[in-house]
């Protein structure tokens, strides 16, 4: 357990936390969120001792063991199953127990043949995997992971969200993979404001629980205004009346009592929309036996890839890494020459491309400003302030230089230059990778609306969900075309090696030698209908209440307006009936929500009985 009192920390004129408490219980595994900047990472620096605070206090109990995923790279072993088993807790009996190293080195994306190679033979995105199976296997008191997903394709971060689940100790993760969060944790909590707020469920609860606490805050405060003109006003009209001095001494006193609640400033989100170019046609772009390789006398890394881009399509591109994911989005925009097959543009194509390393691409010399207007077709200062506004650079931010941004915030310079110049395709390589939660909302927003196709990158299952109608699936060594949804994808087809998660590589050989596919693939069916038969009625009725509350908080916020109206009128009667009813249903929305909390809990625990089933 871990306690926090008063802790306060800034940078020079910069609050980050002003006197927050909170506690982590035992078992608790909670999800730490709040915009870039906010001060997420420099939390985990100070329970790590790495950083100090300016005030309060962080109690860790004795013995109290805490991991968190280094990027810092040293190995110190000749093998990756050697080094993966540094950090195994003694075994008093002396049991090997490097299976459980193998379990997690196969679930993060590492095959058998990889136990036997050099740690400094590995990419850099898979010494950071390989140290992430160091903290797990290590098994602390308290696990830290600062976005552990940066660094994994989706087939390891699903494995990763179920070995996460069964975590019997305490974690704090921070990720901007909401679904990934959402699918792991017990509690949610958020930076905001420069205190901490903590609640047992998920992101968007938490969320909604901010957003109407500080709604009733907006209105209190300006009813409490109202009241403090009308005394102002006593004093001012009477204070040189003696008969009066007592009353107006008392009102001066009840002012200088009552605190004066400040207006909220306004958090800035991303506000932007993609710029449409019209198109006449059916297709923007055809590929015919697509062949690629990087090397003349290796494998194929693309080989005889068929793909029609319709003008309001949305494909994303999903697989583990290194399989050409990207490679195929540059083939796309034309910055790749296939070995073989054609890619056939259609004459009135325009595309926009944010690629991983257009990024690097930025001049870290020039300002944002500079950046953006760098493209714009007439070069205009003022379009392209406008464009800095909508990407949270406003006044003089726009100013700044490129080589001070943080990975987050050149993120967003790019994403501004998209928005210069009109495109009726757009083509995105993991553009989340660096956004907050608010931000990847304002893409898909901005996606959604968009009347151009979109081709994406991305391993967050959350985009895929809300953008993706058509797939282009690397998988098993091969390239497919799936003409329908992720759910659908998972349903009917599913990734290829699920079924090989957390096992000892021998062992499952031994298992799949007596299984009769037929068999399996009638009983997989049949665990898919019964989950639909399970979990639609869950999800109908999770929905259901969902609606009822979105209406009695609706009925909230009216009837607190009629309440204000009512307190100005000075009219008792209805100022009783409407406390009343606003405390009601107050009630009402609390006991609903208990209600979606137990639902919730039975749908997630449902959904992980039938995960097993299948992965059985």
């Amino acid at each position: 357990m871990i306690q926090v009192n008063k802790l306060s920390k800034g940078y020079g004129r910069q609050t980050i936390f002003d006197e927050v408490d909170f506690i982590i219980n035992p078992g608790e595994r909670v999800g730490l969120v709040g915009r870039n900047g906010h001060g997420k990472t420099t939390l985990f620096r100070m329970i790590l001792g790495e950083e100090h605070q300016d005030s309060g206090t962080i109690t860790i109990p004795n013995g109290y063991r805490i991991g968190h995923l280094s990027q810092h790279i040293s190995f110190t072993e000749k093998t990756i199953l050697k080094e993966g088993c540094l950090n195994l807790p003694h075994s008093e009996d002396g049991t090997d127990e490097s299976y459980k190293v193998a379990a997690i080195l196969h679930g993060l994306g590492f095959s058998t043949e990889d136990f036997d190679r050099h740690p400094s033979s590995l990419s850099g995105g898979f010494q950071i995997r390989l140290n992430l199976a160091k903290v797990l296997v290590s098994e602390p008191n308290l696990l830290l992971l600062d976005e552990p997903t940066n660094y994994l394709d989706i087939v390891s971060i699903r494995w990763l969200t179920k070995f996460l689940r069964s975590w019997k100790n305490e974690l704090i993760v921070i990720t901007h993979d909401r679904d990934f969060m959402d699918g792991v944790t017990t509690h949610t909590m958020a930076i905001h404001r420069q205190k901490i707020r903590k609640i047992e469920g998920t992101t968007q609860k938490l969320y909604a629980q901010i957003l109407l606490d500080e709604e009733v805050y907006e209105k209190t405060r300006i009813n409490d205004e109202r009241k403090r003109k009308d005394v102002e006003q006593f004093i001012n009209r009477f204070r040189a009346q003696a008969n009066k001095a007592k009353a107006v001494q008392s009102r001066i006193k009840a002012l200088q009592r009552h605190e004066k609640l400040s207006k909220l400033t306004e958090e800035k989100t991303l506000d932007f929309a993609f710029h449409s170019a019209s198109f006449t046609g059916k297709q923007l772009l055809s590929a015919e036996n697509v062949c690629f390789t990087f090397d003349a006398d290796g494998p194929l890394l693309i080989q005889g890839l068929d793909l029609q881009i319709g003008k309001h399509d949305r494909i994303a591109i999903i697989g583990k890494n290194g399989k050409g994911k990207t490679t195929l989005l540059n083939l796309l925009a034309g910055e790749l020459e296939p070995v073989n097959g054609t890619i056939t543009p259609h004459p009135q194509l325009k595309t926009a491309f944010f690629g991983q390393t257009n990024i690097n691409r930025l001049n870290l010399s020039r300002t944002i400003e500079e950046e953006i207007m760098d493209v714009h077709p007439d070069h205009s200062r003022g379009a392209a302030r406008k464009i800095c506004g909508a990407m949270m650079f406003e006044g003089d931010a726009a100013l700044k230089k490129i080589s001070v941004l943080s990975g987050g915030e050149r993120s967003r310079v790019l994403l501004g230059k998209l928005l210069v110049s009109p495109a009726n395709l757009l083509l995105l390589d993991e553009p989340t990778n660096h956004l907050d939660m608010e931000s990847i909302d304002s893409l898909i927003e901005a996606v959604d609306v968009f009347r151009g196709a979109v081709v994406i990158v991305t391993h967050s299952e959350l985009v895929l969900s809300a953008i993706a109608t058509k797939l282009v699936v690397f998988d098993g060594g091969k390239i497919t075309f799936f003409d329908g949804t992720y759910e659908d994808f998972l349903s009917r087809v599913g990734w290829s090696d699920e079924t090989a998660e957390a096992e000892d590589a021998p062992r499952k050989e031994e298992r799949q030698k007596g299984v009769n596919k037929k068999e399996a693939r009638r009983l997989r069916a049949e665990i898919i209908t019964n989950r639909s038969k399970t979990l639609n009625p869950l999800q109908k009725r999770i929905a259901e209440l969902e609606g009822e509350i979105s209406q009695l908080e609706k009925r909230v916020d009216e009837d607190t307006v009629r309440l204000l109206n009512a307190s100005e009128k000075g009219n008792v009667s209805e100022i009783r009936d409407l406390t009343k009813a606003i405390s009601h249903t107050r009630a009402e929305i609390d006991r609903l929500f208990a209600k979606l909390e137990k639902k919730t809990a039975l749908f997630e625990t449902k959904s992980r009985e039938f995960e097993k089933l299948l992965g059985d």
